[in-house]
């Protein structure tokens, strides 16, 4: 397996460039927003990702919940540590985008408030995670994790069913997008999640081996011999 990673890294390297090629050159330049619309083939693969991680980290802990799995313990932990790193692309490359477009950079948008949650949830889970020492501590977490993935199809279903800033979906909405757009799209989504893959499997890993050498660390604690006590006498030094 150690092989097979630096191979997958340059072949993702190789789309990422792909991808970014596809979106400032190939794509054609959007007709009312100009070359702006651009963040879009970061944006919107950011946020599809992120939600698949949040999903991921869900199953995960649901299978700990039920099987008290390590395993599903450190996915869990793992794809919510890369999901909030791309949940906040989303939330930087939105205001950015929106600054020229809507003339504000930020408004509280059904969809840009339900994504905050969304994000501040899963930062919570990972201060959780970091700063809490109790043995129930992956419990509460699957337990928020839970919780917060159930804000996910809230955000992604919020300008399907209400009025928002937002413009309506251009792709499984009814709108229309450029096939050039399109394929643009798509391809940056697969960079994207072909790096998130990769970046989960190294800190899997990692997790993995911190984990083992804390239990090595406390086994070799429980089986170290106890230093001998020294008896002291209660009538103090003899003059």
């Amino acid at each position: 397996m150690k092989r097979v990673f630096p191979i997958l890294a340059v072949l993702t390297g190789v789309l990422l460039s792909y991808a970014l090629y596809q979106a400032l050159v190939a794509a054609p330049t959007e007709q009312t927003m100009g070359d702006v619309q651009r963040i879009f083939y970061y944006h919107v693969p950011s946020a599809w990702t992120a939600f698949i991680l949040f999903f991921i980290n869900f199953f995960a802990s649901v299978a700990y919940l039920i099987w008290r799995n390590p395993k599903a313990d450190m996915v869990a932990l793992v794809t919510a540590e890369v999901g909030v790193v791309f949940c906040t692309v989303v939330l930087v490359t939105g205001p950015i985008w929106a600054r020229p477009v809507w003339g504000i950079w930020w408004t509280w948008d059904l969809r840009l408030t339900l994504t905050l949650v969304l994000w501040l949830i899963y930062v919570s889970y990972l201060v959780l995670r970091r700063f809490s020492s109790s043995g129930q501590t992956p419990l509460l977490a699957a337990v928020l994790a839970v919780f917060g993935a159930l804000d996910v199809p809230l955000v992604y279903f919020s300008i399907w069913f209400f009025r928002t800033q937002h413009p309506q979906p251009v792709v499984g909405g009814g709108g229309s997008l450029d096939p050039r757009m399109l394929h643009a799209l798509l391809i940056n989504w697969l960079a994207f999640s072909c790096f998130a893959a990769l970046v989960c499997w190294s800190r899997y890993r990692l997790e993995a081996l911190r984990r083992e050498v804390d239990e090595t660390m406390a086994l070799e604690a429980l089986l170290e011999p106890r230093a001998p006590q020294t008896k002291t006498s209660r009538s103090g030094i003899a003059g």
